[in-house]
């Protein structure tokens, strides 16, 4: 039975192959130079691909951007021209058609996409890629969504998803694309299960490099998502591999966004060290002198916190000051927006100052010390010279130890507890 089946669709092919050749032989003027420039050469854009989709078992290609004068049959010849075809399909538009071939042989397909992707048809540049089912894409509609700008011509989906994968909850990316050019419009989208996932995101990948640039990172517009079009062949919902399109390329925020919704006053402190306390997080935020803070949380297991100030302007001051601290606890913190707004009618109760930590006791000697190194410091060379020599028991002329221990009368000073803050 195996056999049969297997015969059968040999032959299927074999009258597949025989009856395209004969199509090009009857129509050999369809390949004029005139109709059909020389292929461009680009590279593969193989690296276009959803998350999970596998290229090695797809054997469809989608064909955008197409002449409004290119027939179903011109479509199919032109196609045929890489291997035997199985199913080819034009959906005819106003201003550029579209359409889907289904090869027989994976590597038919591969070689389409190869020498095909960027060829003129009546002058008009041809875009062809691999197409996928629809249900291969995650639902991102009710996904958080960043803009990402100034993305070299060469980045990829894959390429945009690979650089936002250390956020866990990061679910799409894509770059949107020239319908007639078929290139990079040098702008996309990255979609979030998580919205401070997201807002992280935005924090720490603005201005990062990825490929030839440094890329712009900010919430996107409520409405500004992938702008898919799902279009349907023989059926089957299939879709182009970068459909995406937008009204423009503007970065614009989001009403509600936490940077603009002023309900916003929490901020979010991430990467701290497991020794961290509630105390030494509020005595960090307290020195940064942003406003008045109402409440902190520390999650010493999972390696964050919250700070809540009394209003969204203090909180943003706060995320600007604490992402320019040095290190606390030998790790460099990283703040952004909480995910959830303050409630409306929360009291304001500013905490008390936090309690300071105190410094051990310094002896005479050790508070000597530390002042003469501070006069070295300030000194000309050759008066350091002559200090040194000096405290090392070299009798030279005006090296006594008034040089240093003058303007330190009080001594005994030493022996208070001096208090600050970390």
């Amino acid at each position: 039975m195996q056999n049969q089946r297997l015969k059968h669709q040999h032959h299927h092919q074999q009258q597949q192959a025989m009856i395209q050749q004969a199509m090009m032989q009857q129509h050999p003027s369809l390949y004029h130079p005139g109709v059909m420039a020389p292929p461009q050469m680009e590279p593969l854009p193989s690296g276009n691909l959803p998350p999970g989709f596998d290229p090695t078992t797809c054997r469809s290609v989608y064909a955008g951007n197409i002449h409004t004068q290119v027939t179903e049959i011109l479509l199919q010849e032109i196609f045929a021209s890489t291997g035997p075809i199985e199913s080819c399909k034009l959906i005819r538009k106003d201003k550029s058609s579209y359409g889907f071939v289904h090869y027989f042989d994976r590597r038919c397909a591969s070689m389409a996409i190869m020498t095909l992707n960027g060829r003129h048809i009546f002058g008009q540049p041809m875009k062809v890629n691999w197409a996928y089912a629809t249900g291969q894409r995650e639902d991102t509609s009710s996904h958080f969504n960043i803009f990402v700008g100034d993305l070299s011509p060469e980045v990829t989906d894959a390429a945009l998803f690979d650089s936002f994968s250390a956020f866990n909850s990061c679910s799409d990316a894509r770059v949107m694309w020239d319908q007639k050019t078929g290139r990079s419009r040098g702008f996309g989208f990255v979609s979030f299960r998580n919205q401070q996932d997201a807002q992280t995101a935005i924090n720490e990948m603005n201005g990062k490099w990825l490929s030839s640039r440094q890329i712009r990172c900010n919430w996107a517009t409520k409405g500004a998502t992938f702008g898919e079009d799902k279009h349907s062949s023989d059926g089957k919902s299939v879709v182009e591999l970068t459909n995406g399109s937008s009204e423009d390329g503007r970065e614009l925020s989001n009403e509600d966004a936490p940077e603009n919704n002023p309900q916003y006053t929490t901020v979010y402190v991430g990467n701290l060290s497991p020794e961290v306390t509630q105390l030494d997080l509020h005595r960090l935020f307290y020195t940064l002198g942003a406003g008045a803070i109402e409440e902190v949380r520390v999650q010493r297991d999972k390696g964050f916190g919250f700070v809540r100030y009394n209003t969204h302007d203090e909180a943003a001051l706060a995320i600007q000051m604490g992402n320019a601290q040095p290190y606390l606890f030998s790790r460099q913190i990283k703040c952004s927006w909480g995910n959830k707004p303050t409630p409306s009618g929360t009291a304001s109760n500013p905490l008390p100052p936090p309690a300071p930590v105190p410094v051990p006791a310094l002896s005479a000697m050790d508070l000597v010390a530390y002042e003469r190194q501070l006069v070295l410091a300030k000194m000309h060379p050759q008066a350091q010279h002559s200090l040194r020599q000096a405290g090392l028991g070299v009798n030279v002329a005006g090296g006594s130890a008034a040089m240093y221990d003058g303007g330190f009368q009080n001594v005994a000073a030493a022996h208070q507890q001096l208090m600050y803050y970390q």
